[in-house]
């Protein structure tokens, strides 16, 4: 599974981003699939997941209500739509593909997107 990451950018404080990682190989329909973000100086945390059929979403506390995470099987594309977005949430973000939903949750990953930076002025 290759995936493209795309829909970074720089945007102030309360705005809102939507990003989007496009998947190819015949897999992806049966991936779990997460967002990660790295901050400067940060270690890379889970932001969010979805299970193949999007029957289970996690997010983590720092993003709930705020971001929400989705899947298009039939595009092979998974979203992350940020909103309220705040300096802290300033970091490259990364889709991710695993097998399992538990897998990528605990941040357990077999693919990486090559990251989109997400800029957020105060």
């Amino acid at each position: 599974v290759q995936l493209q990451a795309s829909g970074g950018g720089l945007v102030p404080a309360g705005g809102s981003l939507r990003l989007s990682c496009t998947a190819s190989g015949r897999t992806f329909a049966s991936s779990a699939m997460g967002w990660f973000r790295q901050a400067p100086g940060k270690e890379r945390e889970v932001v969010a997941a979805i299970r193949y059929d999007s029957s289970s979403i996690y997010y983590a506390d720092s993003v709930k209500g705020r971001f929400t995470t989705s899947r298009d099987n039939a595009r092979k594309t998974v979203y992350l739509q940020m909103n309220s977005l705040n300096p802290e949430d300033t970091a490259v973000y990364y889709c991710a593909a695993g097998e399992t939903y538990r897998a990528v949750v605990d941040g357990t990953v077999g693919y990486w997107g090559q990251g989109t930076l997400v800029t957020v002025s105060s």
